[in-house]
């Protein structure tokens, strides 16, 4: 009898991991709503249109090496995203930021560190407004994506006091832990659907991988409808 239950436990979690499993790798709407309102209150995650309209973001930039050739690849497919900068990258690749803007990308916040926003505490309103001080000098910024993709209500009561929205995706590729592209091509082609927002991220070896990851499945989605669009663009439409 013990085994028998044993078993009956044992199967039930092995259901349960198989279900989580499948949840990350193709994550249904209506779950990213449920989760929304505890992950990041009041964020958009994606846009409720059957127009074949997407948008690509992709974050902290800029990146002396891997920038330029992200930006290759948008001008060469004629393409515009959102860019999440990291300000403390800016000092000395202010170019970049000129060449996003004057090539009609889109400019958000990503604050001032690679960090998780959601424990600067009271520090959140001050590096949200250095942040935005130093992006502003370049462009009109609107879109907020806190660091690591959590907030609270006070990080978004302070956003929206400072007149900014608050963004994340619905296709994260886990490119900051599965250092793949061939993931990351895989999960992208799998889950975009209408009115999805892609997150990318740049520097280092993320942007290597979003290089070659860019190259795969922008023609594949085009060839598919879809249209790529800025995040504001896609929430207006």
């Amino acid at each position: 009898m013990l085994s028998h239950k044993l078993g009956i436990v044992l199967s039930s979690l092995a259901l349960l991991t198989a279900l989580g499993v499948l949840a990350l790798l193709f994550p249904p709407r209506w779950l990213i709503t449920i989760l929304s309102s505890r992950i990041c209150p009041d964020a958009v995650y994606f846009s409720d249109t059957e127009k074949p309209l997407i948008a690509l973001t992709i974050d902290d930039s800029p990146d002396d090496n891997t920038t330029n050739k992200i930006l290759d690849i948008l001008q060469k497919y004629q393409i515009p995203v959102t860019f999440f900068p990291i300000s403390s990258n800016l000092e000395g690749r202010e170019a970049i930021i000129r060449r996003m803007v004057s090539e009609g990308h889109e400019i958000g916040n990503h604050l001032t560190e690679d960090e998780p926003s959601i424990n600067l505490g009271d520090k959140f309103a001050a590096e949200l407004q250095k942040a935005h001080d130093i992006l502003s000098e370049f462009t009109t910024v609107n879109w907020l994506r806190p660091g690591s993709g959590w907030c609270n209500r006070e990080m978004v009561k302070i956003a929206q006091q400072n007149n900014y929205k608050i963004a994340l995706g619905s296709v994260w590729a886990y490119d900051t832990h599965i250092k793949s592209s061939n993931f990351a091509r895989w999960f992208i082609l799998k889950n975009t659907r209408p009115g999805a927002i892609i997150i990318l991220h740049d520097v280092g070896d993320r942007g290597i991988t979003t290089i070659t990851t860019l190259e795969a499945i922008i023609p594949t989605l085009q060839a598919k409808g879809y249209q790529f669009v800025t995040l504001s663009e896609l929430i207006n439409n």
